[in-house]
C-alpha cells in the first residue's frame, strides 16, 4: 500500500489514503453553510487530500455549542449540497461530521438545558444538565438517523459520528459523565448500549449510499474517564455489529483534556479574551496555566494507542494525531493503517497533499502553537503564519 494510492471506505473509493479530519471552522452563519467555509474546504480539495471533512454539524438544535453552528434540518440541504458538490467539482469525497454535544451544548443557542447522561454541572454551558430519559434518547437516535439521510441527500460521499472529545456518545462511555446505574450506565455494555445505537441507526439510514465510521476515542486521558481497555472493547462490538466502515481513533476529553488532542502550545491568553462568559474568562486569565494540563508535541503521538486497535480489529482505521512527516505515513500504512488524518498541517499548507507527492516537501510546517483554534472565533479558523 502506498500513500497516495486510492483506498476504498466502505461503498466509496479515496483518490488517495489521506483525509482532512474535522476541526470546527467557525465559518457557519444561522446555522446554514457559508460561501466561506466552503471556499476553506475547496483549498484542501484543490489541494489534493483524498477527503475532507465538514466539522461538527449538530444532528438537533439542542445539540450546539454555539449558536451558528450548523444543525440539520431541511433550511441546511441546499447549503449542505452545495459544499458536496464544490468537494466533487476539484476531486475530493466530502465527508460530514455528525455529533451532539449533550452535557456541555450551549444553553445560549440552545435556549433550553444541556442534555446529558447524567445530572452534572457543566463549566462550558454553565448550567447542570438534564439526565436524558428513554424517550429523549428514541429522540437522538431518529435525529442522528434523520441527519444521516439528510448528508447523503446532498451528496456527501461518508458519515463521520462523532464518539470523541466529550461529545454526547463519548459521555455515554466516559463514567467521568455517566453515572447512570440503569440499562444505559453501569459497566462498559452498559454504557455503549447508547452509542452502539446510535450507529446502528446511521448506518441503516444511510442504506449503503455512503459510508459510516466513526471517531472513537482511545482515552480520555484522565483518571475517572473512558480509558483504552474498554475503548478496545467498545471497537470489537462496532465491528461485530457491522455499524460501521472504519475508525478514526482519537482522544481528549473538552472540557477535561483538551490539549490532550491539540498537543503543543497552551495559548492561555488569548483563550481568555474569547470566552463568552466573563466568569470563564477570568478564571482562565487567573488559574488558566494551572488547571489547563499541557502536553508536548510529538510526531504521530497517537500511534502507539492506536497500535493496540490495530492489533484488536479487522476493521480500517484512521490515524490521527500529529501526522506530519511523510516517512511518518508511510510508515503507518506499512504498518497497516488504512488512512492519514490530519489538522493542523493541512490548515497551515491546504496543498500539502501535492507538496508532498511531487517531492517538494518530505514533512508539513506546522508549528503547533494552537493559534489557530483560537482564531475560528475571530472570523473563522486559520493559520497565523501563513
Amino acid at each position: 500500500m502506498d500513500v497516495f494510492s486510492p483506498a476504498p471506505l466502505g461503498p466509496i473509493t479515496l483518490r488517495n489514503r489521506i483525509v482532512k479530519c474535522g476541526t470546527n471552522e467557525g465559518m457557519a452563519k444561522g446555522g446554514l453553510v457559508t460561501d466561506q467555509l466552503i471556499a476553506w474546504h475547496r483549498e484542501f480539495a484543490a489541494g489534493g487530500v483524498g477527503m475532507t471533512t465538514l466539522a461538527y454539524c449538530s444532528v438537533s438544535a439542542d445539540g450546539r455549542t454555539f449558536a451558528d453552528q450548523i444543525w440539520m434540518r431541511p433550511q441546511a440541504l441546499p447549503g449542505l449540497r452545495r459544499f458536496a458538490d464544490a468537494m466533487h467539482a476539484d476531486g475530493a469525497r466530502a465527508a460530514i461530521q455528525l455529533g451532539h454535544a449533550g452535557w456541555f451544548a450551549s444553553p445560549r443557542a440552545s435556549g433550553s438545558a444541556p442534555l446529558g447522561p447524567s445530572r452534572q454541572f457543566s463549566p462550558h454551558g454553565m448550567a447542570f444538565s438534564r439526565a436524558a430519559t428513554a424517550h429523549d434518547l428514541g429522540r437522538l437516535t431518529d435525529d442522528f438517523a434523520a441527519a444521516a439521510r439528510l448528508a447523503v441527500a446532498a451528496g456527501f460521499d461518508a458519515v463521520e459520528v462523532h464518539v470523541g472529545h466529550g461529545y454526547l456518545l463519548n459521555q455515554f462511555l466516559s463514567p467521568y459523565n455517566n453515572t447512570r446505574t440503569d440499562a444505559w450506565g453501569g459497566d462498559i455494555a452498559g454504557r455503549a448500549r447508547f452509542p452502539r445505537q446510535v450507529l446502528q441507526a446511521v448506518r441503516e439510514a444511510t442504506g449503503g449510499r455512503a459510508a459510516v465510521y466513526a471517531k472513537l476515542n482511545m482515552d480520555d486521558g484522565f483518571s475517572g474517564g473512558l480509558r483504552i481497555e474498554d475503548s478496545l472493547q467498545v471497537a470489537a462490538w462496532l465491528e461485530r455489529d457491522g455499524s460501521v466502515d472504519a475508525l478514526q481513533l482519537t482522544g481528549g476529553h473538552t472540557t477535561r483534556t483538551p490539549f490532550f488532542l491539540m498537543r503543543g502550545d497552551v495559548p492561555v491568553r488569548e483563550m481568555a479574551r474569547n470566552q463568552d462568559h466573563w466568569l470563564r474568562g477570568l478564571a482562565l486569565r487567573l488559574f488558566g496555566r494551572r488547571i489547563i494540563r499541557t502536553y508536548p508535541f510529538s510526531e504521530a503521538f497517537f500511534l502507539p494507542m492506536a497500535r493496540r486497535f490495530r492489533a484488536a480489529v479487522r476493521l480500517p482505521l484512521m490515524l490521527l494525531g500529529g501526522v506530519t512527516r511523510l516517512d511518518t505515513m508511510q510508515q503507518a500504512v506499512a504498518e497497516g493503517f488504512d488512512f492519514l488524518a490530519m489538522g493542523r498541517a493541512l490548515i497551515r499548507d491546504p496543498d500539502l497533499v501535492q507538496r508532498l507527492q511531487s517531492g517538494e516537501l518530505t514533512a508539513g510546517r506546522c508549528v503547533p502553537c494552537n493559534l489557530c483554534v483560537i482564531e475560528m472565533e475571530r472570523g473563522g479558523t486559520r493559520c497565523v503564519r501563513r
